[in-house]
């Protein structure tokens, strides 16, 4: 008798109690444990749910906590200056991923819907332009890609489709789709994929107007098939489905030129000492004539229209002068001073610099043209022969300081033509 009671229970669902012979299949598992094909078909759609709440609120459960004015604080400690810039990309930032983290039922709760808003970064060369957008990465702890616009060709010629930058987006996300999608993707030197006239040319601009036409797509969000190892290589592999549409874009580029497009615009002579308009009326700063920039100066150059578009957040950054330059040096958490002397503290010896050294490395990054990523070079080249003999001295435990006649000697030993090549 008890032994068809027992298998009586052991025919019936635990979770819902139905009965063999009242479902499809009947799942065992421990001893007097089973779940039936409705039960398992129920559990999937919980999970489903739960594991869509995770992906749009663990992996950036962190970004809760940050307000613009948060972000911003966080790049003061690695940027100097350029607090527009800053302001722009921190509002920015923090619109972009609020639109991702918005709760699924506020998503369906109205027809409004919160279209993405890609950035781009207008500047001189050394300004800051690619460290933003790689502090904003580490900030958020999201997958990060750097990619230069001169390398990419239209589909079908020799050099990389655009596709690649998702390539080295999904790489850097450990192949994890949903995170990449999730990621940031700077692209530098966007001018120099210029359109090269207003006139249509009889050979087919394959680096220029082709490129534009091919990053659509990637900025206003489909979904782009990516070879997980690059293209062109390795065409016997699978591709992975990204959707672009939650991936923050920011492009950068230094406009060589786009001032006198600016100047025209405004009316201003850019040589000589007239800082006001034609009119009169309005003063104009000559010598950060960037600040002024608009679309229509971006299309002047040789931007297409439909990019222009899909890059609605434009910020500008400003020249750097000598007392910015000079607090880039020393101030910042990551700054050149602070990584050379703890270069020199590993072999404990503690590298001084007197005060006019640095005024010195400040003159000639200004003199060479070469901005902030100037100041490294000056900087290596001062301190080479130091980091050549020094660790074969036996000086542990002092101190090695860098004197004004001692940085001109070793840099003037340098090859200045290597200095004024790397602007």
């Amino acid at each position: 008798m008890s032994n068809r009671r027992n298998q009586t229970e052991e025919s019936k669902c635990s979770f819902c109690g139905r009965e063999k012979s009242k479902v499809s299949l009947l799942i065992g598992g421990q001893p007097g444990v089973h779940i039936c094909e409705a039960c398992v078909e129920q559990a999937n759609v919980i999970l489903g749910e739960e594991f869509k709440r995770q992906e749009n609120t663990l992996q950036f459960k962190e970004f809760k906590h940050l307000k613009p004015q948060n972000i911003k604080e966080h790049l003061d400690q690695y940027i100097i200056g350029q607090d527009k810039a800053k302001k722009v990309l921190s509002v920015a930032v923090y619109n972009h991923y609020k639109r991702i983290n918005q709760p699924l039922n506020q998503k369906d709760a109205d027809d409004i819907e919160i279209q993405k808003a890609n950035v781009i970064l207008i500047g001189e060369t050394g300004t800051g332009k690619t460290l933003l957008a790689q502090s904003i990465a580490k900030l958020l702890d999201v997958p990060f890609a750097i990619a230069d616009a001169t390398v990419f060709t239209e589909a079908g010629y020799v050099g990389e489709d655009v596709e690649s930058v998702l390539s080295r987006l999904l790489q850097n996300a450990d192949y994890n789709a949903k995170a990449a999608e999730k990621g940031i993707v700077y692209i530098d030197e966007i001018d120099k994929i210029a359109r090269k006239g207003d006139n249509p040319s009889i050979t087919r601009d394959v680096s220029g107007e082709g490129v534009q036409q091919g990053l659509l797509k990637l900025l206003e969000g489909s979904i782009i098939n990516v070879p997980p190892q690059g293209g062109r290589k390795h065409p016997e592999q699978k591709f992975v489905q990204i959707d672009t549409k939650n991936i923050l874009f920011i492009c950068g580029g230094a406009f060589e030129g786009i001032s006198r497009q600016i100047a025209n615009r405004v009316k201003v002579n850019t040589i000589g000492y007239g800082s006001k308009s034609a009119e009169g009326e309005i003063e104009i700063d000559k010598d950060n004539l960037l600040q002024y920039i608009t679309s229509q100066d971006l299309k002047a150059f040789g931007l297409i229209p439909e990019l222009i578009g899909r890059l609605p957040v434009v910020a500008h950054l400003n020249p750097l002068d000598k007392p910015t330059l000079r607090l880039i040096l020393t101030q910042p958490k990551n700054s050149l001073v602070k990584q050379y002397k703890k270069l020199f503290l590993i072999e404990e010896i503690d590298l001084v610099f007197d005060d006019d050294v640095y005024d010195f490395i400040v003159e000639k990054a200004i003199e060479f043209k070469l901005g902030a990523r100037g100041l490294r070079s000056i900087t290596e080249a001062i301190l080479l022969d130091a980091m050549f003999e020094v660790p074969s001295m036996k000086i542990s435990g002092k101190e090695f300081r860098i004197t004004l006649p001692y940085a001109i000697e070793k840099f003037n030993g340098a090859d200045l033509n290597k200095l004024k090549m790397a602007g």
